[in-house]
This record gives structure tokens, sequence and C-alpha cells, in this order.
């Protein structure tokens, strides 16, 4: 509520909601470019992500690959991409999260 009853100031409303706009997107694009990592089996598959979640790198030690038994190696690699996309949403929470919160006190924007 305003102070002595008054009406909020649209300006000010209008410029807290292009400050926080504009800190979400600046925060969307530190996540684009902060990698993390995910391994499984004891490091013998690692995949490195994006903050966003886009797969930008997998290296399989070699002593993963056994020709006879593929399937233990599609599901390490499996485990490396899920455990490095659960690092990357554990770093859009806490990049994203203050700011959601912030805009969901805003009418109209609740996240």
């Amino acid at each position: 509520m305003i102070p002595g009853g008054g009406q909020p100031n649209m300006q000010q409303l209008l410029q807290q909601a292009q400050k926080m706009q504009q800190d979400l997107a600046r925060a969307q694009a530190e996540l684009a470019a902060t990698e993390v990592e995910g391994q499984a089996g004891g490091g013998l598959v690692k995949a490195t992500v994006t903050g966003s979640g886009e797969l930008r790198g997998l290296v399989i030690d070699p002593k993963a690959v056994d020709p006879e038994d593929t399937e233990t190696l599609a599901d390490l690699i499996l485990a490396a991409v899920q455990a490095a996309n659960e690092n990357a949403q554990q770093l859009q929470q806490a990049k994203l999260g203050p700011l959601a919160q912030g805009l969901g006190g805003m009418p109209g924007l609740g996240f």
C-alpha cells in the first residue's frame, strides 16, 4: 500500500518491472554461458551442460567401453547427463529463484 492512501505510481511500477526483466534476462544469459558437469560410474562418463540445460560435452573413459555390454555404457551416459541436468536445475534455482519471487509480487506476473 502507498503511504497516505494514494494510488501506486504507475511510472515507478513500470520502471521496477523493466529492471526485473533486465535482471532476469541477464541471469538467463549467465546460465546459458555457465557450464556444469555431471558424472557416473565413478567418473567413467562425464557430461557437461550449460546452466540452461544444453548438452555441451560428453567424455567417456575407454574403460567404460565394452562391446559386449553397450547397455551399461548407455546407462552410464544417461546417468551422467541426468546428473549434469540436475546440477543445471540447481544453478537455475539459485540464479532465477530470487528474481521469480520478486516478479511474483507484481500484479499479472505470477510465477
